[in-house]
């Protein structure tokens, strides 16, 4: 079972729903430009991939990989929050950490709730990374 997903503009973001799992660093490119692709069609700057039911399998080598690519590839002017099951949340860190260290603003939580108050904070709010202590209380 490969990655299945399905991409829809909700608000202004589209947003990814994943499940699966990754057989290759192939096929993680192949989805990452999908998504990158996806964006440019529609004209959108803000991504949120659910991809809670996508099990990450890479090696840490292709997920450094994987990141760099993508960092490669989109632009820079955009946010990209990624919501994965919480096993996955290291594998998860270390992805954001490399395409962050390359300039994408991106941030992977296991809490949706987390990742969409991100996703559409203000940038300037945040410094570009997640808020630790989620959204503001009212």
């Amino acid at each position: 079972m490969a990655i299945r997903y399905a991409m829809q503009v909700e608000d202004g973001t589209l947003v990814v729903r994943a499940s699966g799992f990754d057989e290759s660093l192939a096929e993680v490119e192949q989805y990452g430009a999908a998504v990158i692709a996806a964006c440019r069609a529609h004209g959108v700057t803000r991504v949120l991939c659910l991809e809670q039911e996508l099990e990450y399998r890479l090696s840490t080598l292709d997920t450094f990989r994987a990141a760099e690519f993508v960092a490669l590839h989109a632009p820079k002017v955009g946010r990209i929050a990624i919501v994965c099951a919480a096993a996955s949340l290291p594998d998860g860190q270390f992805w954001e950490n490399v395409v962050v260290n390359r300039g994408l603003t991106a941030a992977v939580f296991a809490d949706p709730v987390a990742a969409d108050h991100w996703l559409h904070a203000d940038p300037a709010a945040t410094n570009g990374r997640p808020s630790p202590v989620g959204p503001p209380r009212r």
